[in-house]
This record gives structure tokens, sequence and C-alpha cells, in this order.
């Protein structure tokens, strides 16, 4: 990340448990080992990206469980989305999924979120980092693209912005029900389990264990999905969505920064337009999963 002292620019004053930029990701380089990654929860990336003007292909701040405080140098406009997280501008309460205009030295502070994992800060013209492989995207798994944000850091503002939107507002998501609920399609591998364990999938909450990232999260149930073959699988390309279950049951949903290949059997992928709500989804939560509609389409 540039020190440039001659454009607008972002002080990082803290960070939160975890904060990273993010964009649209990169796929097209499966065949190289290298995942997409990008903004875990895509839906309020954009929110954020449109909310001040930018490019789609703008890059953000994805900040884990809030806790981020930045200081503007320059006057920058910028916009929160995703997790609920209470803001406030020099003290003064300011308003997620909302434009907010900062002047030169104000300092933006994020507090814990309080709905969902992930929020994103976007700025007017994108955070300017150096691309790899045409994105911006932080993959924690390759160790691509910028190290993650740490205090003291200066991160340039880019040039990245469009028209600016119709409204200065968009109406924030209802709060997620308790437990979640994920429509998934079985497969490609649902035929090597045990016909109770798709029932099980099914019929039984899973809590989100302490142990997620941005590659998945490790679920948790009372009964594990047990499989009817349990011969070595060859090792074969995984999607964002995957449930992948390993040897002792428990699933693992596949999330951002997921490996490409993967040598566990998939029982379900749950479909893209639930990818979001999946993202958001903090250590102790619930979930269940439904089956997808023929008509749900995979975004």
């Amino acid at each position: 990340m540039r020190d440039n002292r001659w454009v607008a620019w972002l002080e990082v004053l803290r960070t939160g448990a975890l904060t990273t930029v993010q964009d649209r990701g990169r796929p097209g380089f499966g065949a190289l080992g290298v995942g997409a990654s990008g903004a875990a929860d895509r839906g309020s990336h954009d929110s954020a990206n449109r909310l001040v003007g930018n490019d789609p292909g703008a890059a953000t701040l994805e900040v884990t469980l809030g806790g981020l405080a930045v200081r503007a140098h320059g006057d920058l406009t910028v916009a929160v989305t995703g997790a609920r997280v209470p803001l406030s501008v020099n003290h003064t309460p300011s308003a997620d999924y909302s434009v907010v205009h900062l002047s030169d030295g104000d300092v933006l502070a994020l507090g814990n979120a309080t709905d969902g994992l992930r929020c994103y800060l976007a700025v007017r013209g994108g955070v300017d980092a150096p691309p790899t492989l045409g994105s911006r995207a932080t993959d924690t798994l390759a160790g691509l693209g910028p190290e993650p944000v740490r205090a003291g850091d200066r991160l340039a503002v880019g040039e990245l912005s469009s028209d600016w939107p119709a409204d200065e507002i968009i109406p924030p998501p209802p709060a997620k029900p308790s437990p979640a609920r994920l429509r998934v399609r079985l497969g490609p591998r649902s035929e090597l389990f045990e016909t109770a364990a798709v029932d099980t999938l099914f019929g039984q909450p899973w809590t989100v264990s302490t142990d997620s990232n941005r590659v998945g999260a490790r679920l948790r149930g009372d009964e594990p999905l047990r499989r009817r073959d349990t011969s070595e699988l060859a090792s074969e390309g995984m999607v964002p969505g995957s449930l992948q279950v390993p040897s002792g049951g428990q699933p693992v949903l596949f999330l951002a920064d997921h490996p490409v290949t993967g040598g566990y059997p998939v029982i379900a992928v749950v479909v893209d337009a639930d990818l979001g709500v999946a993202a958001q989804l903090v250590p102790g939560a619930q979930v269940r999963f439904e089956r997808a509609s023929s008509s749900s389409q995979r975004g």
C-alpha cells in the first residue's frame, strides 16, 4: 500500500479483529491453483460501493466484527454496509447504509458488530493497492494480494469512481433470523453418504464453531454425517458454498478463500444467492439447511 501524501488517504488507527482489502475477486485462475477470493459478502461490498458512486471493481475494506478506526487525510466520502455496527465521526454518532462525508482530520470509528460478522467500508474512488492477477483482494489462504491491514497503515484512495447514485441511503437488511436458513443443492458426492445422513443434514441445527475464518466455517451438529463409502477420494475442484465433510462427519462450509481442490466428499453446495448470509454467520450462530427449489438461481 503506497504512502502518497499528495492524494487523499486513510490513516489506520486500529483494525479490530481482522481488516483486509477486498474487491470482487480474481476468478479464472483455478487451473493455476489460485482461488477467486474477494469479498466474502459480495452483496454488502457492492452496496457500499454503490452508495459512494464507485465503479463495481473498486476495493473496499472488509472488517471482521467491527472495531476499525481511520483518520481522513483530505476530504473523503465513505459508506459502511454489511454487519450492523455503530459508527461515529469524531465521537458523534453516524449511520451505516448511508453516505458519510469526512473532512480532513476527521476520525471514523466502527464499534463492535451487533448483527452479523463482516462489514464493508467503501471510500469514493476505492482503496488503492497494487493488484495481483488483476485484483486487489487479500486471499488469506494463498497469501496473495495486500497484507491484512495494520494500525499505522496509510491507505491511498484511488480513482475508480463513477456517477453518484440517486439516493444517499440504502435500506439496511432486516435482522437476521436465528437459526439462519441456507438453501443447498445436494451433490456432487451425496451418494457416498448413508441415506440417514441427508435427513440429518436437513433435520438438525448446526452451530458455527469458533474455528472459522474466510476459508470456511466449521459446523458442529449432535449427529455427524456418516458415509457409506469411506474409500479415499481423488482431489477434485471446490466452489464457494461447498459443504465438505471430513472423516469425523462434521461439515465445513467453504467461503471466499476456500482451497481450489479437496479430497473429502461434498454432500451439498449452498446456492450463490445465500453465500452472503453464510459469510455473516458469527461463531456460535445456528444454521439450518433447506433444499433449494428448482427455481433457485445461482447468481
